[in-house]
C-alpha cells in the first residue's frame, strides 16, 4: 500500500537560464535601436504610402524608443557597476571605442522618429520637445565623439593605418545624421535669429561630417585593400561605407527644404546643389552597395555566424532610403521613386534578420552571458 511518502512531485527538467554579464555590454548595442528607428522614419518619408505603411513605422518608432531607454538604463548600470570594463572599452580597446559613434546616432534617430511619427501618438507639442531634447543631447555627443575618438586614436590608440576597416566611419558619421535630422525643428522655432541659426548651425555639422569623412575613407580603404575583411564576423561592416553616402545625401536635402523659408536668397542654390549632389553620391552608393551585397553572400556562404555586426546592414541602407526618398520628392523622378521602395524592401529584410538573430542570441545565452 502506497503512502504519502512514497509518492514523487512531477517536476519538468530545470532548463538553465543564461546569465547576462552587462560587463560586457558595449556602445555597439545602440546600433539596433539605430536600425529600429530608421525603419520607421523611411517609412515615414517613403514617397509612396500603401494601406498599413504608416502605423507600420509608428509600430518601429514606439520599439525603438523602448529600446532605447532599456538600453540606456542597462548602459548606466555598465558605466557604474563595471567602470573597468567602461575604461578599457574606450580608452584602451579602439575596436570598441569607435562603436561611440552609435550611441548619439541613436538619440538622433529616434528624435526624428519622435517628430515625424510619434506625434500622432502623443501630440505635437510633446513630439516636438522630445524631439528638442534628444537632438540637442545626440548632436553634443555627436561632437564629443567625433573629435574624441580621433584625439584618442592620435595620442592614445595603439593601431596602424594598414589594419583600418569601416567601423572607423561611426564617430565622424554622427554629425552628418545630426545636421540631416536637425532642420525637421527649423518650422518650430521662433522665426529670425533662432531659424537662421539653427540652419547655419546644422550646415556647419553637414560640413563637419563630410570632410571628416572624406579625410577617413581613403584610410578605410587602403586598410581593406592591405589586410582584407579581418574575419567574416567583421564582413556586415562593409555596409558602414554607405552611412555617410546616404546620410549626407539627406542631409543636404532637408538643408534645402529648410532654406526656403528661412534663408529665401540661398534657398534655390541650395536646391540645385541638393539635387546634383544627390544623384552622384547616390550613385556611388549603389556601386558600393553591390559589392558588400556580394562579399556577405560570399561570406554568408563561408558560414558567416551571426553577431552584432549584422546591424550593420540596417542603418546605412536606411540613410539610402530617405536620401533616394528625397531625390525622388525634389525630382519626380519614377526611378527614384521605385529604388527608394527597393531599398526600403531591402532594410526592412536586414532589420528582420538582424532583430531575429539577436532574440535568439540573447534567448539562448549566445550574447552577453559570463
Amino acid at each position: 500500500m502506497s503512502t504519502l511518502a512514497d509518492v514523487r512531485p512531477l517536476t519538468r527538467p530545470s532548463v538553465a537560464r543564461p546569465r547576462f554579464d552587462l560587463a560586457q555590454l558595449g556602445p555597439n548595442w545602440y546600433a539596433a535601436v539605430m536600425g529600429t528607428a530608421i525603419l520607421g522614419n523611411g517609412a515615414a518619408v517613403l514617397p509612396v504610402r500603401p494601406p498599413g505603411l504608416v502605423a507600420f513605422g509608428e509600430v518601429m518608432w514606439a520599439l525603438g524608443l523602448a529600446a532605447l531607454l532599456v538600453l540606456g538604463g542597462a548602459r548606466l548600470v555598465h558605466l557604474t557597476r563595471h567602470r573597468e570594463a567602461a575604461r578599457t572599452q574606450l580608452l584602451d580597446n579602439p575596436a570598441t571605442a569607435v562603436f561611440y559613434g552609435c550611441p548619439p546616432m541613436a538619440l538622433l534617430a529616434v528624435g526624428l522618429g519622435t517628430l515625424l511619427l510619434g506625434s500622432k501618438v502623443i501630440g505635437t507639442g510633446p513630439a516636438v520637445a522630445t524631439d528638442a531634447v534628444l537632438w540637442t543631447a545626440g548632436t553634443v555627443y555627436a561632437l564629443a565623439v567625433a573629435g574624441g575618438i580621433p584625439y584618442l586614436m592620435l595620442t592614445r590608440h595603439r593601431l596602424s593605418a594598414l589594419e583600418a576597416n569601416p567601423t572607423w566611419l561611426l564617430p565622424v558619421v554622427a554629425p552628418l545624421v545630426a545636421a540631416a535630422t536637425g532642420p525637421a525643428l527649423v518650422p518650430h522655432l521662433p522665426s529670425g535669429f533662432p531659424q537662421q541659426a539653427m540652419l547655419y548651425g546644422c550646415w556647419a555639422l553637414f560640413g563637419i561630417g563630410l570632410l571628416a569623412t572624406l579625410v577617413l575613407l581613403p584610410v578605410v580603404f587602403t586598410g581593406l585593400f592591405h589586410s582584407k575583411v579581418p574575419t567574416l564576423a567583421l564582413t556586415p561592416a562593409l555596409f558602414l561605407v554607405l552611412g555617410p553616402l546616404g546620410q549626407s545625401v539627406t542631409a543636404v536635402h532637408q538643408l534645402a527644404d529648410a532654406a526656403r523659408p528661412v534663408l529665401p536668397a540661398l534657398a534655390p542654390a541650395m536646391a540645385a546643389l541638393a539635387e546634383l549632389y544627390g544623384v552622384a553620391v547616390i550613385g556611388v552608393a549603389m556601386l558600393w552597395l553591390a559589392v558588400a551585397l556580394t562579399a556577405n553572400l560570399r561570406a554568408r556562404r563561408a558560414g558567416m555566424p551571426f553577431a552584432m555586426t549584422w546591424w550593420a546592414f540596417t542603418f546605412p541602407v536606411g540613410t539610402c532610403v530617405t536620401g533616394v526618398s528625397a531625390l525622388a520628392r525634389h525630382t519626380g523622378f519614377g526611378g527614384f521613386t521605385g529604388l527608394a521602395v527597393g531599398l526600403y524592401a531591402l532594410l526592412a529584410l536586414a532589420w528582420a534578420a538582424a532583430a531575429s538573430g539577436t532574440v535568439a542570441g540573447l534567448a539562448r545565452g549566445r550574447l552577453l552571458t559570463r
